[in-house]
Parts: C-alpha cells; sequence; structure tokens
C-alpha cells in the first residue's frame, strides 16, 4: 500500500530531526570562543548545559500533549486516548536513568565522532535483551539472541575502526576515543534499565506516550539544572577543557554563546529536534507501523554519518561501513524487522504469523506496540 502525503511528512520529519539531534550537539562541540573575563579561546565542552537542553525539548512534549487534547476537546466527536490518571514520582527512576546516560552520552561525543556516537548507540539491545530476561522473565526467541551476538560483532568492528582511524584524526586523540567509545557502551547499559524500569512499573498505568515523555523530561530539566550548581564548584583537572577544569561551567559557557552566537543555534537545533523527534516517531508507529520506525531510526545512523563525511567532521574508514551494516543486521533481527520480509516470499508466509502461544512482549513486537518505544528517543 502506497503512502500518503502524511505518512511521507512523518517518515521524512523522523529521519530529519533524529539526525539533526546527533548533528547539532556534534556542530557545538566544534565551536570555540572566548569565556567570561577574558579567557582566552577554548573549545565548547558542556555537556551538562547540552543535556538540560535536550530534557528541555522533551518536557516541551507536555505542551504538545495539552495542545493535541485540547484541540481533540475541541472536535465534534473526541478520539483521542489520553490514558487514565498516575503517580507522576513513577517516572522519577526511569527520568534519573536518562539524565544519567544522556550526559554520559554528551561527554562521550566531545570524545570521539557523531557517525561512532550513533552507532554504539546499537549497544543498548544487547543489555535490554539480558535484562528484560533477568528481570521481567522474558524468553529471547533465538532471532533475538542471534541479534544480540552480531550487535556484540558490529560493536567489535566499529571499536576496531575507530582505533585504527584514532592513529590518523587530528581531532581526537586515540585515547579520547577509546574513552569516549567506552564511556557510550556504559550508557547503554544505564539506558536499559531505565527502559526495563518504564516497562516494570509505568506503562501499565495506560500513559500517553507524549506524556509519558514529557513528564520524563520535566525531572531531568529540574535535576539538571540544579546539579549545575554543584558541578560549578567541583574540581576535575584536565578531564574538561573549560578554564576553571570544574565538572560543569555553565557561566562560561553562556559566556561563549554570547561571544559565538551560533553556539545557541545548535542548541536550539539540539532542544528542537529532539521534541520534534518523540512526536514523530510516537506518530510513525501509529500511522504506519513500529518496523517502519525501527527502519527510520537505523536510517538516521546512516544520515549522520554521510553528512559528517560531506561536512569533513571525519574521514571516510571502510570498517565503519562494514560495522554499520552488521550492526543494522543485528538490529534488524532482534526486533523482528526480518519477518516482513519473509512475509512476502509465499512459502515462508505461514512462518511469521503472531503465535498465540508468545509472551506479552515479544506480541506487543510483532503487533506494533509504541508505548514501549515512546521514551527512549535521543
Amino acid at each position: 500500500m502506497a503512502w500518503t502525503k502524511y505518512q511521507l511528512f512523518l517518515a521524512g520529519l523522523m529521519l530529519t530531526t533524529g539526525s539533526i539531534n546527533t548533528l547539532s550537539a556534534k556542530w557545538a562541540d566544534m565551536f570555540t570562543a572566548r569565556g567570561c573575563h577574558d579567557d582566552p579561546e577554548h573549545t565548547f565542552s558542556h555537556p551538562f548545559v547540552q543535556a538540560v537542553g535536550m530534557f528541555l525539548g522533551e518536557f516541551s512534549c507536555l505542551a504538545v500533549f495539552y495542545i493535541l487534547v485540547c484541540h481533540d476537546r475541541r472536535s465534534p466527536e473526541p478520539k483521542m486516548n489520553t490514558g487514565g490518571s498516575f503517580n507522576p514520582l513513577l517516572f522519577f527512576p526511569p527520568a534519573m536513568c536518562d539524565m544519567t546516560a544522556t550526559s554520559i552520552m554528551y561527554v562521550a561525543l566531545n570524545m570521539t565522532s557523531a557517525s561512532s556516537f550513533q552507532m554504539l548507540r546499537g549497544a543498548v539491545i544487547i543489555f535490554t535483551g539480558l535484562l528484560s530476561v533477568a528481570f521481567l522473565g522474558r524468553r529471547l526467541a533465538c532471532n533475538q539472541w542471534l541479534g544480540i551476538l552480531i550487535t556484540i560483532l558490529g560493536l567489535v568492528i566499529v571499536g576496531l575502526a575507530d582505533l585504527i582511524s584514532g592513529h590518523k584524526d587530528d581531532s581526537h586523540q586515540l585515547s579520547d576515543i577509546i574513552t569516549g567509545d567506552l564511556l557510550i557502551i556504559m550508557a547503554q547499559v544505564i539506558v536499559a534499565v531505565q527502559m526495563v524500569l518504564e516497562e516494570k512499573f509505568v506503562y501499565k498505568h495506560d500513559v500517553h506516550p507524549l506524556r509519558a515523555v514529557g513528564t520524563e523530561g520535566f525531572f531531568g530539566f529540574l535535576i539538571l539544572t540544579l546539579l549545575l550548581i554543584p558541578m560549578y564548584f567541583i574540581y576535575v583537572g584536565n578531564f574538561t577543557d573549560n578554564p576553571r577544569h570544574v565538572l560543569e561551567d555553565a557561566i562560561d559557557a553562556f559566556c561563549q554563546i554570547g561571544h559565538q552566537p551560533l553556539i545557541l543555534l545548535a542548541l536550539l537545533g539540539n532542544t528542537v529536534s529532539i521534541a520534534f523527534f518523540n512526536f514523530a516517531g510516537i506518530s510513525v508507529t501509529k500511522e504506519i507501523s513500529a518496523t517502519t520506525r525501527m527502519v527510520l531510526d537505523s536510517l538516521r545512523t546512516l544520515v549522520i554519518w554521510v553528512v559528517s563525511l560531506a561536512l569533513g567532521w571525519e574521514n571516510f574508514h571502510g570498517l565503519q561501513v562494514l560495522g554499520f551494516l552488521v550492526l543494522l543486521l543485528g538490529t534488524s533481527l532482534y526486533n523482528d524487522l526480518h519477518r516482513p520480509l519473509l512475509a512476502r516470499i509465499p512459502c515462508c508466509a505461514g512462518m511469521v504469523t503472531v503465535d498465540e502461544e508468545s509472551s506479552p512482549g515479544e506480541r506487543e513486537r510483532l503487533l506494533g506496540d509504541d508505548t514501549m518505544e515512546a521514551s527512549r528517543d535521543h
């Protein structure tokens, strides 16, 4: 069936904003500007300020939710399912996981390339699968175990590509690249914990996805903004590039923005894109399918890599291509993306129907339940 113009718009919006989200964050990292008190020019190394902006974008999803509710109530026949009542504090633990993981990933983005950053985030399926078995009692299918093993192989290839390119990269030291890659993978463990917490405690309450994203964004924005105060006084030496060598110098960030306004444009691109990306992702699942959403999410990794090459932010490495393809294969197998392809083959069509004996998690994945994906888009 051909897509409608609205469906094409949603798919394009998701792919575009998802790519802009990572590219704008990396663009901000590449600026140099003077700081406060006539400090010499230095790189804009403020990952926690960037994370605050990202959570502001998620927080804005609450505004989108209430705008949609008001618009729906004014229609002759309201159709929007706003979800049931819930305790907002249910979102506090996953929001803290989100805050920690996002902050770590923005630190890592300062150390490695945008394409490696996006590819290595595919490690989340490894830890999500293992934690779902351990804490949710889920049984993984053979194709999911195979997908996990292939994903591990893909991560090794991407890491090897970074190791080789690190000897030729003038913008990042080899030690920084290795540290950045390890931080990204470590952050995926925390993201996996977030997903398990959401599935176990949150989504059984039938919370609208936009409301879930916005509530987590509120907690993340509030707590991380408050944490910027003690971070201003925590000395960490050469771990950061800000002049005072503290964990985060938000005042220096604002001074640099004042001296180089394009940094603000990059930060706004990150904030606005995350809001539209979450909205577009939820809408794609609803209007098209969860499978399409997963495919588009994989495609944005390719877009980020191609744009980074075109802008000269990184050099071409054949191993990265191989690593991307292996990661794509692993993600496809884990998320059952091979089923729609097999369904087109007459002799295999009967093998891909939803089994009535499947676990609830497996049926949700095959039927395209959007709530499990709502608050994971970054």
